[in-house]
């Protein structure tokens, strides 16, 4: 019995020295600030439902890279909550490490008449 606690508590110290936890964003922290057409405010602010946390081999957290991939253009309305993309964290070998929904975290409302107008124009143009 005690030659199984000693070797579970060896596995545990292991794992705790093997891999690093690392916080990449607060819970309600903007990830990216992309432009909104067609709606009250330039920029939306997109992020994650909570923290983003991830667990990757010691020494490795520096090499952690991150890629955004998400509709575009983004028009308005969004609603809060509303999913408009994904963030993908992957280490710099590219394996993939997670992939978390991005999520809108102020509502936009849609503009009026002239704003509308104005935007389509400038997407038509673009």
């Amino acid at each position: 019995m005690n030659a199984r606690a000693d070797e579970s508590q060896k596995l545990l110290n292991w794992g705790f020295t093997a891999f690093d936890a690392v916080r990449l964003f607060e819970a309600g922290q903007a990830i990216v600030t992309p432009v909104v057409w067609k709606g009250t405010a330039r920029e939306a602010r997109l992020g994650a439902l909570g923290p983003v946390f991830v667990t990757v081999p010691s020494g490795d957290a520096a090499k952690l890279k991150t890629q955004v991939e998400r509709t575009d253009p983004l028009i308005a309305p969004l609603a809060k909550g509303q999913r408009v993309g994904t963030l993908k964290v992957s280490l710099a070998s590219g394996a993939a490490v997670t992939e978390v929904p991005l999520l809108v975290q102020d509502a936009v409302e849609q503009a009026g008449f002239l704003g509308r107008a104005w935007d389509a124009v400038r997407l038509w143009i673009k």
